[in-house]
């Protein structure tokens, strides 16, 4: 015969994958702002350079 299926312990065990899956993503999140504050982070230096690019090449018929 077949164990009951434990019901309350699935649901435990999901919620524990759930939080430790949103302190990684937090985690992941906070070093990011800590890169990007520090300038270390170089996807910010290509994102600038790709902006200044576009504006310095505008011209609004002037």
């Amino acid at each position: 015969m077949a164990r009951k299926p434990n019901y309350g312990q699935n649901r435990a065990d999901v919620n524990r994958a759930k939080q430790a899956r949103k302190e990684a993503k937090l985690e992941a999140l906070k070093e990011a702002v800590a890169r990007r504050k520090s300038g270390e982070d170089p996807q910010d230096s290509v994102a600038k350079a790709g902006q200044d690019l576009k504006t310095e090449g505008e011209s609004h018929g002037q």
